[in-house]
């Protein structure tokens, strides 16, 4: 409940400091399907830790898609930096998308 304000602050706050810049980028870049497919396996890789660690299926869930939507996530505050491309919200939702077709795709396999 508390955590989409928790994000949306950071960013703001992070949005504040000199250097972060916004990408102008578009739905169809080159780069989408590589989001999407490395936050797929992320998530079905951090999903099949979890499970490895005994963890319950909801909190194993919950751990592969966190992991993959964290690692989407330091990945634009990444390119925010001046010399990078820019936070992306495309890009943060191709990461999201995938997170959570990766996690769809293990279980499915499971």
């Amino acid at each position: 409940m508390f955590k989409p304000l928790i994000f949306s602050l950071l960013i703001s706050s992070i949005a504040g400091c000199n250097g972060f810049h916004w990408s102008n980028d578009n739905w169809k870049g080159k780069d989408k399907a590589q989001h999407f497919a490395f936050s797929a396996a992320m998530a079905a890789a951090g999903n099949a830790y979890a499970d490895r660690q005994n963890m319950g299926h909801r909190e194993a869930a919950q751990f592969g898609i966190l992991f993959s939507v964290s690692l989407g996530a330091v990945k634009e505050l990444y390119d925010s930096r001046p010399e990078g491309t820019g936070w992306s919200w495309h890009d943060f939702a191709y990461d999201i998308a995938g997170a959570v077709a990766g996690y769809s795709l293990y279980q499915s396999f499971k």
